[in-house]
């Protein structure tokens, strides 16, 4: 089981690892160590491995810092799901292998700390007060999710997932 981590609306790039900490993203290994330091103190902390970020609309908006995906894949996070991404921060979480799914209102079914499974396969995020039916992933999202990453794909494939 992992801990799903709840958040609203409009959670921008700037709440994920705030933009002051830029000069410090390239080549420092406790990057990850800013994620969510002012919205939630205690994550860098008390997140594990597996757990599951949910969200409102438009998660993930803002700038973007690809060094916010970055600082959430280095802390092992097993997947987000939000009523509706920011195109850019989704692209930037399908390229570095987290899993991103959207779902029609799962902050109606899941709230802080609640212990979740996020079964990619059945389409459903499992939560005690019941389960969230997830949209598909697109094929080729899909595909480069499977792979790890969109690295892992190119070295696997030699080319990018047709989107046809």
């Amino acid at each position: 089981m992992a801990r799903a981590w709840v958040f609203g609306d409009d959670l921008d790039t700037d709440q994920i690892v705030p933009g002051r900490y830029a000069p410090f993203m390239v080549g420092q290994d406790r990057f990850h160590t800013y994620a969510f330091c002012d919205a939630r103190p205690d994550f860098a902390k008390d997140v594990r491995e597996g757990d599951v970020l949910v969200g409102g609309e438009n998660f993930g908006c803002g700038s973007s810092r690809e060094y916010a995906v970055a600082a959430l894949k280095k802390h092992g996070i097993g997947g987000i799901v939000a009523k509706s991404f920011a195109r850019i921060f989704f692209r930037n979480c399908v390229n570095l292998g987290i899993p991103v799914v959207e779902a029609p209102d799962p902050l109606a079914v899941v709230r802080d700390a609640d212990e979740v499974t996020l079964d990619l396969a059945a389409g459903l995020l499992r939560a005690p007060r019941g389960d969230v039916q997830l949209r598909p992933v697109p094929a080729f999202a899909r595909q480069i999710l499977t792979a790890g990453g969109v690295v892992a794909y190119l070295r696997e494939h030699g080319d990018f997932p047709s989107v046809s």
